[in-house]
């Protein structure tokens, strides 16, 4: 599987190219058990997962074969990034890949491969409302987005579970913004169910200045395990009965005393900063606060939309946050526009 990449290409308008929009959900993690590390180097989890409503758009345009014959790479692919991550800090370059590391550059070529198809040239545009490095799994949205955006472009009809199964080779966290909604995820978290869940949810989201690497958590989660144990003696991750049952009440103040984050403590050793936003967010009435799965975001859960209007008021004003989100869950999962 080959690619070719570019960036700031002009369309031409002559070509009438047909082309698919794809929304994806952020999503956040109402629980995140983990487990010790396995053979293979991933960690066991059990987590429950909701999509939140906020959202990246994927534009796919189709445009003739690069060739006109339909030999050569599977595709060619060039990339074009709006809103947050489109440029770094102090106008520094792109945060979000636009080469071969894209992972919706990445999904296109997974479909090209499985339905055999040859010389496709697409333009990717993304337009970025998710938060970047932000835990938010927006590089997923954008994944999960170019497989439903491809496979309705090119018309190849590929079955939900190979949706899944192509979501699944792209990364840990792919496969859930293609069904949105509350899931509950084990292995890596890519096995996924849906979990029944009454009730919308208002959360607020208090943004970080700068990423928190995931394999740096993790590390530090590790750090003390012995074999087939984790730091606190545990075999396996924990279990996420509390968060199920409190999704099926569809009271939020039920859910907000059973979020559960493992991978909270090492993050907040790691930045410390993290503990004051979460103290300040509960000094404001927040009925749950926590990570949002491996950091640096912040999440917390608002009584209701009024409550969350301020709650987000007065993280802003805080200034413990480079910015703030609010969004209403469960979000559905990637849908054509």
């Amino acid at each position: 599987m080959s690619t070719e990449l570019s960036t700031g290409s002009t369309l031409s308008p002559e070509s009438s190219p047909r082309r698919v929009t794809v929304r994806a959900p952020a999503k956040v993690n109402l629980h995140l058990g983990v487990g010790p590390r396995r053979a293979d180097g991933f960690h066991e989890v059990i987590t429950v997962l909701q999509a939140v409503g906020l959202y990246d758009e994927l534009t796919v345009t189709d445009l003739e074969p690069a060739d006109g014959s339909g030999d050569g790479p599977a595709v060619t692919a060039t990339v074009e990034i709006s809103g947050e991550g489109a440029v770094g800090p102090a106008g520094d370059p792109a945060v979000v890949p636009t080469n071969a590391d894209n992972l919706a550059v990445r999904a296109a070529l997974l479909v090209a491969e499985t339905a055999g198809l040859r010389g496709r040239r697409i333009h990717l545009a993304m337009a970025k409302g998710i938060p970047v490095a932000a835990g938010m799994a927006g590089g997923s949205a954008d994944g999960a987005a170019a497989l439903v955006a491809c496979d309705a472009l090119w018309g190849t009809g590929l079955s939900v579970q190979t949706l899944a199964e192509l979501a699944a080779r792209l990364g840990s966290d792919v496969p859930f913004p293609l069904t949105g909604g509350t899931a509950l995820g084990v292995g890596r978290g890519e096995q996924l169910s849906l979990v029944a869940a009454a009730g919308e949810y208002h959360w607020v989201f208090a943004l970080a200045d700068g990423g928190l690497s995931t394999p740096s958590v993790y590390r530090e989660f590790d750090s003390g395990a012995t074999e087939g144990r984790t730091a606190d003696g545990r075999t396996a991750p924990t279990p996420a009965d509390a968060v199920r049952a409190a999704v099926a009440t569809g009271d939020p103040a039920v859910l907000g005393a059973a979020l559960c984050n493992d991978l909270q403590a090492p993050a907040i050793r790691l930045r410390p900063s993290l503990g004051d936003v979460l103290a300040e967010g509960r000094a404001l009435g927040a009925l749950g606060a926590l990570v949002s799965g491996s950091g640096p975001t912040t999440a917390f859960l608002a009584r209701d939309a009024a409550h969350g209007a301020d709650l987000a008021a007065g993280l802003a004003a805080s200034g413990l946050a480079r910015a703030v989100r609010a969004a209403t869950a469960p979000a559905p999962g990637a849908t054509v526009l």
